[in-house]
């Protein structure tokens, strides 16, 4: 297993209160996650794929690097993480990833802290993915920007998870060598299946339900 037991602090904790608009705040404790750089990146497990998320400093530090030695791939996703870093150390991250997510506030943020525009940093990576709330989200890869259509939902219940959601999507559709077109809608899709549910990972998925909501969608069909 590559769970570590911290006997001395609680497990990271969120609490997120959400309004009748969808703002939030939230009230963090990150605990245990704090150790985070403890756990090292086995190079040697069959791991064929990683993302770096927001986690202890120095533990995005050095999962990256060794992502980056062991020459796994990886998507480098900072969200609230990204304050935490200067540009030098943010351009280092770009470098060392294959992909890079963001939503279209961090975006904003990392483009400002590195100097570098939303298509200068594409040129570092296989692929930039911008989600943009109800908006959709936009895929820079291979020279060109990838418009991605949002899904609509069956009912706007609860945003909070619909990020990570997005990027199980993207992580599948990386996974099994989908076009970027299809990976960005079949994300997409996952998001607005989460916001129709309370709580963070009370959504069911599989690849029946999933494949005929993907045709009703985008009026295709792929192969889950």
């Amino acid at each position: 297993t590559f769970v570590r037991t911290i006997d001395d602090a609680l497990t990271a904790q969120a609490y997120i209160t959400t309004d009748l608009d969808d703002n939030q705040i939230t009230a963090f404790h990150p605990g245990a996650m704090d150790y985070s750089h403890e756990n090292s990146v086995p190079a040697d497990a069959g791991v064929t794929i990683g993302m770096v998320s927001p986690d202890g400093r120095q533990g995005m530090i050095d999962h990256a690097d060794q992502f980056a030695d062991a020459g796994i791939p990886f998507i480098f996703d900072p969200g609230q993480g990204l304050p935490m870093f200067e540009g030098a150390e943010l351009k280092r991250f770009i470098d060392q990833a294959t992909w890079v997510a963001v939503n279209d506030y961090e975006g904003q943020m990392l483009q400002e802290r590195t100097g570098w525009s939303a298509k200068e940093i594409s040129q570092h990576v296989e692929a930039l993915i911008v989600t943009r709330g109800g908006e959709g989200s936009v895929i820079f890869a291979n020279g060109e920007e990838i418009v991605i259509s949002p899904v609509e939902p069956a009912e706007i219940l609860d945003p909070t998870g619909c990020g990570d959601a997005y990027r199980a999507g993207l992580m599948f559709g990386i996974s099994r060598q989908m076009s970027w077109e299809d990976t960005g809608r079949l994300a997409s899709l996952i998001g607005s299946i989460k916001i129709a549910h309370r709580g963070t990972q009370n959504h069911a998925l599989s690849p029946e339900t999933v494949g005929a909501a993907f045709e009703a969608a985008y009026g295709y069909a792929i192969n889950l």
